[in-house]
C-alpha cells in the first residue's frame, strides 16, 4: 500500500470515529494564559512599596496610575536598580493580590492598574478593567468614569 492509500485509510478511520483535527485558537490560548496569570497573582502575597508618607507607592505611565508590586525582594531590587534608586531603602507592605485588586484599588478616587514585577523578565500589568478589578473601579465604571 502506498502513502496516498494509507493516508486515505487513516483519514477515513478518523472521520468514522468522529475525530476532528483540533484547531488551535491563539486568542483563546492567550486569554487562558492571562486568566491563569491573574489567578496566580490573586493568590499570592506581594510586596507593595510605600511612599514617603507611608501610603502605597504609585507611578504614572501612559496617562494612568499604577501600583507597582513585586513577588519578592529580588524583584523589588531589580526595579529599584532600573530606576537608579538601588542605594536607598525601600519600605513595603505585604498584601494579598486579591485584596489589592478587590479592595485597595477600588478605594482610590482615580483609576489605577497594578504592575507586577516591573523591570523583570516576568513582569505583567493588570489594567483597571472589568474582570480584573470590580466594575465600579474599572475604566468606564461608575467611580472611574
Amino acid at each position: 500500500m502506498g502513502f496516498d492509500e494509507e493516508w486515505g485509510r487513516l483519514r477515513a478511520a478518523a472521520v468514522s470515529a468522529g475525530a476532528r483535527p483540533s484547531a488551535v485558537d491563539p486568542t483563546a490560548q492567550a486569554r487562558e494564559a492571562a486568566l491563569e496569570q491573574l489567578a496566580d497573582f490573586r493568590s499570592r502575597v506581594v510586596l507593595v512599596p510605600l511612599d514617603p508618607r507611608g501610603g502605597l507607592w504609585t507611578a504614572e505611565l501612559g496617562g494612568l496610575d499604577w501600583r507597582c508590586v513585586f513577588s519578592d525582594e529580588e524583584a523589588l531590587g531589580r526595579f529599584a536598580e532600573a530606576r537608579g534608586e538601588g542605594d536607598r531603602e525601600w519600605t513595603y507592605r505585604r498584601v494579598v493580590g486579591a485584596r489589592l485588586l478587590d479592595e485597595l484599588v477600588p478605594a482610590l478616587d482615580f483609576p489605577c492598574g497594578v504592575a507586577w514585577n516591573a523591570a523583570g523578565p516576568d513582569g505583567t500589568v493588570f489594567p483597571p478593567i472589568r474582570g480584573i478589578v470590580p466594575d465600579a473601579a474599572a475604566l468606564g465604571g461608575e467611580a472611574a468614569a
